[in-house]
């Protein structure tokens, strides 16, 4: 199952940050996980939210570029070694990560990843057909 990500293309300057989560609030918007990539003058600030389709009007109506990007959500054991096994089971189908970020859950045997690949159905089959958990929506929004 995939997962909507909110992707904002942020200028890089002081409080800017402090606005886009503060309007995602008042719109009653919960942030479940986030990464922000940044150069000197910008950033990409990447959300999974509780409801992606009011994070992108209200991030657009703000006036901030805001684009939704379908990923997968993966459910691996929080043991040394769980994200590699994952990981090996891509690169072994040969595919490619864009990127990738972690995110805190109420679990305590999986640590949650989010990855944005080149292919995301040909990974999610065999992720799952290697016992790999993938994510649903409702699983992330329950977090």
């Amino acid at each position: 199952m995939l997962i909507k990500q909110i992707s904002i293309f942020v200028q890089n300057k002081s409080g800017r940050l402090a606005e886009i989560t503060r309007l995602l609030g008042e719109k009653g918007v919960n942030i479940l996980a986030l990464s922000i990539a940044d150069t000197t003058d910008f950033g990409i600030l990447r959300l999974i939210v509780s409801n992606p389709d009011a994070a992108e009007q209200a991030i657009s109506e703000y006036g901030l570029t805001a684009k939704v990007t379908e990923v997968i959500g993966v459910a691996v054991p929080h043991v040394p070694g769980g994200l590699a096994s994952a990981l090996a089971i891509l690169n072994d189908k040969g595919i490619s990560i864009e990127y990738m970020y972690a995110f805190v859950t109420k679990s305590e045997g999986d640590a949650m990843v989010i990855l944005k690949v080149d292919d995301n159905f040909t990974a999610m089959k065999v992720l799952s057909e290697n016992g790999i958990k993938l994510l649903t929506p409702e699983d992330v929004a329950s977090i």
